[in-house]
């Protein structure tokens, strides 16, 4: 029948860490409470896939300038907003560990609507052409300072 139990299931989870957490910790702790609160006798196995240390972006300095002219260009005036989400894109860290001097810049395309990451993430074709204005509008900013 096909509401029957089925023996096994699985699932994949992704956990977003904070500036300051500890990868390691944060493993074990999603690890120990999967199997501390199994239902109904259940079987709990954890399996490692990789992990990534959280990060804290500097957003000061000439080139972060340059990016909040070029946004509020691109949105007629209108002031960006720092607003600080995430911390836990395993790539980024590693990046500042190898260039310490780089200015990494951590952007998103997204509307109130954009559900980003979700399943119906959707993209609004008026906020992506500002994007890619403002986008332009910092690469030529970069480019005068270079030549500077």
């Amino acid at each position: 029948a096909p509401n029957a139990l089925v023996p096994s299931a699985k699932a994949k989870l992704s956990v977003r860490l904070a500036p300051g957490d500890d990868r390691k910790r944060a493993y074990e702790a999603v690890r120990t409470h999967l199997e501390k609160h199994a239902p109904w006798g259940a079987q709990v196995t954890v399996t490692f896939e990789h992990d990534g240390d959280p990060c804290v972006i500097d957003a000061t300095g000439p080139m972060f300038d340059a990016a909040r002219s070029a946004f509020r260009a691109a949105w007629d005036g209108t002031d960006p907003v720092d607003i600080g989400v995430g911390g836990s894109i395993p790539f980024i860290a590693t990046f500042q560990e190898m260039f310490p001097q780089a200015a990494i810049l951590v952007t998103g395309v997204e509307d109130p609507h954009a559900r980003a990451h979700g399943p119906n993430e959707s993209l609004h074709l008026g906020e992506f052409a500002r994007v890619c204005l403002a986008e332009a509008l910092l690469l030529g900013k970069v480019a005068e300072s270079a030549r500077s």
